[in-house]
């Protein structure tokens, strides 16, 4: 199938942004945005990547367990 340009620019965008508050949360300990909000974004690239195999990249945060802050 192939991947629309709009949803694979998003997925781009979509990896970029979560790991960017990835990284805020938990090497800063800052989050930059609600809860809700980081659960809304993961939630959309795990949609596109269910729809379209080919964006579910290597290094993609969905398939990842998430790091606890404990952990650090």
């Amino acid at each position: 199938m192939v991947v629309p340009a709009a949803a694979s620019a998003r997925a781009a965008w979509l990896r970029a942004e979560i790991e960017r508050h990835n990284h805020a949360y938990y090497v800063l300990d800052a989050p930059s945005l609600p809860d809700a909000e980081y659960d809304r974004l993961f939630g959309e690239l795990q949609e596109l990547e269910a729809e379209f195999a080919e964006l579910a990249v290597a290094d993609s945060p969905t398939p990842r367990p998430t790091p606890s802050r404990a952990a650090r």
